[in-house]
C-alpha cells in the first residue's frame, strides 16, 4: 500500500512525534475514544428485528429480508475487519496512526451513510457494500491503529495497555446498544391498522395474506400480541397493511454516521507517537531469565518472517476457534435470548429484557477485555488462553443443558444460569481479542507487531463467516424440523381455518412467513412442549468442540527458533531498532 500524497503529510507518523515531556496517559483515551465508535458492531443484533420488518414494520411480510440474509450483513463487517487490518496493518507501520484513523472515520461513518440508502430504497446489496464492505474496511484500520502504538508506549504494562484500547471495542455496545434502541423508538412510525382479524376479511394467495379495503386488495400482515410486544411502540393486535409505516432503522444509520465520524476524526488528531529509543522512567527491562518464564522474547521477528513460523499459525488456529465460539452468538444475542426464554418465561424475558442483554454482553464483553488483559501480564498469555478453552467448553456444553430444562419446568433459575454462563463466555472472547496483541510482541517482539497483528487478523474474518454460518445452519435445521414435527400435531380443519391454506402447503406458508414455530404453538394441543428453547443446542456442542482443538494448539507453543529474528534474517534492520 503506497503513501498518501504530499497534502497529507501532515498525518504522517513523522508529523506527530511527540515531546519529551509528553504524558502517555493521554494516549490512551483516544483509542478507546475510536474503538468505542466502532465497537457498535457488537450491537448489531439490535437491529436485526427491524431489518426483518422493513416492509411489514410490526411483522415480517414475504418481501422482507430473512434473519439468516440480515446476519451476514455483520459477517461482512468482520470479514473486511481482518482484510483491511491485515492490508494496512504494515501501512501502519510507515504512515503513522493519525492517518489510519483518519481513513477509518471516513469508512466507519460513511459506511452507515451509504447502508441508510440501501434501507430506504430496499436494497439488500447496498447495505452490504456500505455496512459490511466499506463499514468493515473502516472497523479494521481503526481497529488496529492503536495497537503498535500503546505497546510502544507501554512496555512495561503490555497487557494493561492493549487490554485499554481494546476494551473500548468491547464496550461499544455499551453505548450502542442502547442508544440505538432510542434511536429506533425516536424515527419509528406504525403502519396503518385494519382492525382486529376477526373484523377483517382475509384472503391467503400463494402463502401471502390479503384483505379488502375500499374496494381493493392490499397486502397485509397479521401482528399477534407477541409480535406488538416487540415494536419500539407496542400497539394493537391486528391486521396492518404492508408498506405502510416505518420501522426508523434507516434514519439511524444517517444518526449514527455522522456521529461517529466527528468523534473518530477528532480522536485520530489526538495521536502522538513516542521517539525512537523512548521509554517509560525508571522502567528496567525484564531479565533474561524472567522473560523465559513468561514466553517473552528479547528479539525481534520481521513480519513476513513472522507467517513462516509455526507460532503465528497456532495462535491464527486460537484466535479463530475462538472468535468462531463467540461471534455466531454475540450476532444474534437478542434473537436467541427471546427463542429460548421468551415463550417460557414471557412474564420476565420481553423487549427491554432482551435489550438490557445485548447492553450487558457489551459490558462483560468490555470488563473482560481489561481484566483478563491485565491478568495476563502477572500468569502469562499461554495460561491466560488455557482458562478461556477449559473454562468455555464447560460453560458452553451447559447452555443446552440450561435450554432443555427450562422448556420442560420454567424457572428463573435457569435464566440465571444461562444469563451467569454466557457473560462469563463474553468476558473471555474479549479477553482472547485484548490478550493477541500482547501475546503477538511476546512471541515475535515490536517491531513488526502492528502488522502482525494485522495479519493475526484473519483469523477473525474467518471466524466472521465460520460463527453465524454455523449457528444459522444448524438454527435453521432445528426450526425446520421442529415446524415439521408441530404441524403433525396440529388438527388440520384448524390449520386451514387459521392459515388459511392445509397442511399440504406447509413450504409455501413457511417459505412467506405466514407459518412460524410461535403460531404453530398457538394452535397445538395442550400440553405440547414449544420447541423453541433448544433451537441452539446442537450449536452449543459444536462451539465447545472448537475449544478442545484451540486448547491443543496452545498447549504446544513454545518460544519462536532463532533462526526466525532479524539477527539473522534482516540484519540490516538490526541497527534501526
Amino acid at each position: 500500500m503506497s503513501t498518501s500524497p504530499g497534502v497529507f503529510d501532515f498525518l504522517k507518523k513523522e508529523r506527530i512525534v511527540a515531546g519529551k515531556d509528553f504524558n502517555r496517559w493521554l494516549v490512551p483515551p483516544a483509542s478507546i475514544a475510536i474503538h468505542l465508535c466502532i465497537g457498535s458492531v457488537y450491537a448489531w443484533s439490535i437491529f436485526n428485528p427491524a431489518l426483518i420488518k422493513q416492509v411489514g414494520v410490526v411483522a415480517s411480510s414475504a418481501d422482507d429480508w430473512s434473519l439468516s440474509s440480515v446476519v451476514w450483513i455483520f459477517s461482512t463487517a468482520i470479514v473486511f475487519l481482518g482484510l483491511a487490518a491485515a492490508l494496512g496493518g504494515k501501512w501502519l507501520e510507515e504512515v503513522g496512526p493519525r492517518m489510519v484513523g483518519v481513513l477509518a472515520a471516513f469508512c466507519w461513518g460513511g459506511g452507515f451513510l451509504i447502508g441508510s440508502l440501501g434501507i430506504a430504497y430496499h436494497q439488500l446489496w447496498l447495505v452490504y457494500l456500505g455496512y459490511g464492505v466499506i463499514g468493515g474496511c473502516g472497523l479494521g484500520l481503526a481497529y488496529v491503529s492503536p495497537v503498535s502504538t500503546l505497546l510502544r508506549w507501554f512496555p512495561d504494562r503490555r497487557g494493561m495497555a492493549t487490554g485499554m484500547a481494546i476494551m473500548g471495542f468491547g464496550g461499544g455496545a455499551m453505548i450502542g446498544a442502547p442508544l440505538k434502541t432510542w434511536l429506533l423508538s425516536m424515527f419509528y412510525q406504525a403502519p396503518e391498522y385494519l382492525g382486529k382479524v376477526a373484523d377483517v376479511s382475509l384472503i391467503t394467495e400463494g402463502g401471502r395474506r390479503f384483505a379488502e379495503v375500499a374496494g381493493n386488495k392490499v397486502e397485509v400482515v397479521v401482528a399477534s400480541v407477541a409480535d406488538m410486544a416487540k415494536v419500539p411502540v407496542p400497539g394493537p393486535e391486528g391486521v396492518y397493511v404492508v408498506g405502510t409505516g416505518d420501522t426508523g432503522a434507516a434514519s439511524v444509520f444517517i444518526t449514527l454516521g455522522v456521529v461517529y465520524f466527528i468523534v473518530m476524526i477528532i480522536a485520530s488528531f489526538s495521536y502522538r507517537v513516542p521517539a525512537k529509543g523512548w521509554q517509560p522512567s525508571g522502567w528496567v527491562a525484564p531479565s533474561v531469565n524472567e522473560s523465559l518464564k513468561k514466553m517473552i522474547s528479547t528479539n525481534d521477528v520481521h513480519i513476513d518472517q513472522a507467517l513462516k513460523t509455526s507460532q503465528f499459525w497456532r495462535l491464527w488456529i486460537m484466535l479463530c476457534l475462538n472468535v468462531t465460539a463467540g461471534i455466531g452468538v454475540i450476532g444474534v444475542a437478542k434473537t436467541m435470548m427471546a427463542e429460548i426464554f421468551g415463550s417460557t418465561l414471557p412474564h420476565i424475558v420481553d423487549a427491554s429484557f432482551a435489550a438490557t442483554y445485548v447492553l450487558m454482553i457489551s459490558v462483560f464483553n468490555m470488563v473482560g477485555r481489561f481484566f483478563w488483559a491485565t491478568t495476563s501480564d502477572s500468569i502469562g498469555r499461554k495460561n491466560t488462553y488455557h482458562c478461556f478453552f477449559l473454562l468455555g467448553m464447560l460453560l458452553y456444553v451447559s447452555i443446552p443443558f440450561v435450554a432443555t430444562q427450562v422448556s420442560i419446568e420454567p424457572a428463573v433459575m435457569w435464566l440465571v444460569l444461562f444469563y451467569g454462563a454466557t457473560m462469563i463466555i463474553f468476558t473471555m472472547y474479549g479477553g482472547g481479542f485484548a490478550t493477541i496483541p500482547a501475546y503477538l510482541a511476546d512471541m515475535f517482539g515490536t517491531l513488526h507487531v502492528g502488522g502482525i497483528h494485522g495479519r493475526l487478523l484473519t483469523a477473525w474474518s474467518t471466524a466472521g463467516v465460520l460463527g453465524p454460518f454455523a449457528i444459522t445452519y444448524l438454527r435453521q435445521l432445528s426450526v425446520d424440523n421442529a415446524i415439521a414435527d408441530l404441524s403433525q400435531k396440529v388438527d388440520p380443519a384448524v390449520f386451514l381455518q387459521t392459515f388459511g391454506s392445509g397442511i399440504d402447503q406447509l413450504n409455501a406458508l413457511v417459505a412467506a412467513k405466514t407459518v412460524t414455530i410461535s403460531k404453530l404453538m398457538e394452535i397445538a394441543p395442550a400440553g405440547t412442549v414449544d420447541p423453541t428453547s433448544s433451537l441452539y443446542n446442537t450449536t452449543m456442542y459444536a462451539m465447545a468442540a472448537l475449544l478442545v482443538i484451540a486448547f491443543v494448539a496452545n498447549k504446544g507453543l513454545k518460544h519462536v527458533d532463532d533462526a526466525h529474528h532479524v539477527d539473522n534474517t534482516h540484519p540490516e534492520l538490526v541497527s534501526a531498532k
